[in-house]
């Protein structure tokens, strides 16, 4: 229960204080992640996903009882200037550990609907669905100096 607002939900619910939480979660995970570069984006899709189910009504929030809770993870993959947040089930990974490809290492990647299937050094493929895209050739480049 927070102590200043006597409710038993953490967060607040206006927008300016959810991008604040969601910043405050993504900061933790990078913590509790052994505060590893380059994974800014999946911490903060992952932070994001967090605050919003926690934000969500209760009805919303069920699950069927024979129904497991699955984890899930998020890579981020830059292909000319997009940015794709794909989320993939570690449990089903085939290994697959966050940092396997380090900031700005090149990654073969392949594009099926909603699917992104990303091919990793060792043989394997990861299998993701795209949660987001992000057009990053769009943004203005602020000029310092």
């Amino acid at each position: 229960m927070n102590a200043f607002t006597k409710t038993r939900n953490p967060w607040p619910s206006l927008p300016n204080d959810r991008h604040e939480a969601i910043r405050r979660r993504a900061e933790e995970i990078y913590f509790r992640n052994g505060k590893v570069p380059g994974h800014d984006l999946e911490n903060w899709a992952q932070a994001e996903q967090e605050i919003l189910r926690e934000l969500a009504p209760p009805s919303a929030r069920e699950t069927q009882p024979s129904e497991p809770k699955v984890r899930r993870a998020a890579i981020v993959i830059k292909v000319n200037g997009v940015e794709y947040i794909g989320e993939y089930n570690p449990s089903v990974s085939d290994g697959y550990r966050p940092g396997e490809f380090g900031p700005g290492a090149s990654a073969l990647v392949s594009f099926h609907g909603d699917h992104m299937l990303v091919f990793r050094p060792n043989g394997k493929t990861l299998e993701t669905i795209i949660t987001r895209k992000i057009d990053r050739k769009d943004v203005p480049v602020k000029k310092t100096g």
